[in-house]
């Protein structure tokens, strides 16, 4: 139980020891951080007492006394002080603090490193200190265990209680809390990323790459598909409200080039509302719809089975980790709907009359050009999956670092209008950098639609839109795609949470 919190020894303890033992200067002292006189304070950590601790601390760890913490170091002195930590986890805190590359933590990244990673274990303690009296108890910890899917005794949460309070009153203070978690890699507090879980859920009208982590508790009580339900209503709200510019983007994709009158915004709304009406506007919006579900299921078992052939049982994954297990997923979910891929786009591109509904052009295409037809455009879509997941979950943990390493000072919790930034912004950056496949792979499924278009291979495509239209035409029908952003990822926030209410499945 006391690994699901990320507890390990009380390495601050056994420093202190060391501390108050003298602490003075040695010949292997290392010098103050970033050039600062002795006894003023730390300018990084704030206040002389702070430095001192993590100069003691370093010279406990720097065993060949070179000014330098090495992995080696790191086993041989914490097994000095009574810890084991695995190779693995060390290898994270010298990689995470290694600024320079070398191999190794100079003191001054020692205090980087320890510093900021003091900084995320305050604001886990806030999050457990539910009563706001700057102490934890055993029936926070208790609780927020149960939050992470963890059921215990109250006898053990005693212990693991006990494990940490160094003056007997059977509650943890900030210093207790501090000491008790120092030198563990902050990538493992689960705590931190149960605040984020949950926010890739929402809907920007192309498929979203990277499931969301679960919890083992919310696996066993049926939450996890009230979120997924709640996510597949959500999307297709928003992308019925969202409808006329998705059929906007995919006509300009194909007709920008040869019509005039698709030449902008108003000229291509226009034009749809010439030819079939209002009601055209959402022509192809209902197998758009319909693959959500589907799409949404497949791809989260295939994630969980891929979790566990990379040899991962951990609920929270590395970026590197989820980036491949994302990226397969997807691939997989793609490829047992994208039929339904080819239909939409057929039907978007569809006039008046032309199909009496979704079976029709499915019976359509299959008479006419065969079953291969339904997978044009397959390639490109397949390796759009890469940049797009790629970019989209790299920006996502920029950004959320990034807020909680300059932003977050009481709470974890970033609020909605954080979560919606950033997923915005990752997976604009996400579909800007694969809008050229995207482009090839609606033209490839949509070759034989188009009056004397030449079936082209992927390549032969990229050529002939390159040599006839350029470098823009590449990212021809972009302002549309672009447009929808905002109002998608809003409308699907709004009806997710309400859905989540109505169905029972609160976010922690």
């Amino acid at each position: 139980a006391p690994e699901a919190l990320g507890l390990v020894s009380p390495v601050g303890r056994l420093a202190k020891t060391h501390l108050s033992g003298g602490g003075g200067q040695t010949e292997h002292s290392p010098p103050s951080a970033a050039g600062q006189q002795p006894g003023q304070p730390c300018h990084i950590c704030g206040g002389k007492d702070q430095e001192h601790r993590l100069k003691v601390l370093f010279q406990v760890l720097d065993v060949n006394g070179d000014g330098g913490i090495c992995v080696n170091d790191l086993t041989i002195g914490l097994k000095k002080l009574g810890v084991h930590r695995t190779e693995h986890e060390l290898l994270k805190i010298v990689k995470a603090g290694d600024k320079d590359l070398d191999g190794q933590l100079d003191f001054e990244e020692f205090v980087h490193y320890l510093c900021d990673h003091e900084k995320k274990l305050r604001l886990v303690f806030k999050s457990l200190d539910r009563k706001n009296d700057g102490r934890i108890d055993s029936q926070e910890i208790l609780q927020s265990l149960r939050d992470l899917g963890v059921h215990i005794s109250e006898e053990q949460a005693e212990k693991i209680l006990k494990s940490m309070d160094k003056n007997g009153t059977m509650t943890i203070d900030w210093n207790e809390w501090r000491d008790y978690h120092l030198l563990h890699p902050a990538g493992n507090i689960p705590e931190i990323i149960l605040y984020w879980k949950h926010s890739t859920i929402f809907d920007v009208g192309d498929s979203l790459l990277v499931p969301d982590e679960f919890t083992a508790e919310e696996k066993q009580t049926g939450m996890l598909w009230r979120h997924l339900v709640a996510g597949a209503g959500a999307g297709a709200v928003s992308r019925t409200s969202t409808a006329p510019l998705d059929r906007l983007k995919v006509l300009m994709q194909v007709h920008g080039s040869r019509s005039k009158t698709m030449g902008g915004i108003i000229g291509g709304f226009t034009q749809m509302i010439r030819e079939g009406g209002l009601r055209s506007l959402w022509r192809g919006n209902g197998i758009n719809v319909i693959k959500i579900a589907p799409e949404t299921a497949i791809k989260f078992m295939a994630y969980e089975q891929i979790k566990l052939l990379i040899g991962s049982n951990q609920e929270t994954l590395g970026i590197g980790e989820r980036l491949v297990a994302g990226s397969l997923a997807g691939a997989i979910a793609q490829s047992s709907i994208y039929p339904m891929e080819v239909l939409k786009t057929r039907l978007a591109l569809g006039k008046t009359g032309q199909y009496t509904g979704m079976v029709n052009c499915a019976k359509h295409i299959f008479l006419k050009e065969g079953m291969a037809a339904f997978y044009k455009g397959y390639v490109p879509n397949m390796l759009g999956i890469i940049p797009y997941a790629g970019i989209d979950l790299a920006v996502y943990e920029t950004l959320k670092n990034y807020w909680l390493q300059h932003f977050a000072k009481d709470s974890a919790d970033p609020g909605v209008f954080v979560l919606l930034a950033c997923g915005t912004t990752s997976s604009t950056c996400g579909q800007l950098s694969s809008y050229p496949l995207a482009l090839v792979r609606t033209r490839m499924q949509a070759q034989a639609t188009v009056e004397g278009a030449p079936q082209m291979t992927m390549t032969g495509l990229f050529r002939h839109i390159f040599r006839t239209e350029g470098l823009r035409g590449l990212y021809r029908g972009l302002a549309p795609n672009f447009m929808k952003v905002i109002p998608s990822v809003s409308i699907s926030y709004v009806v997710y949470e309400r859905l989540k209410v109505t169905m029972g499945a609160k976010s922690k």
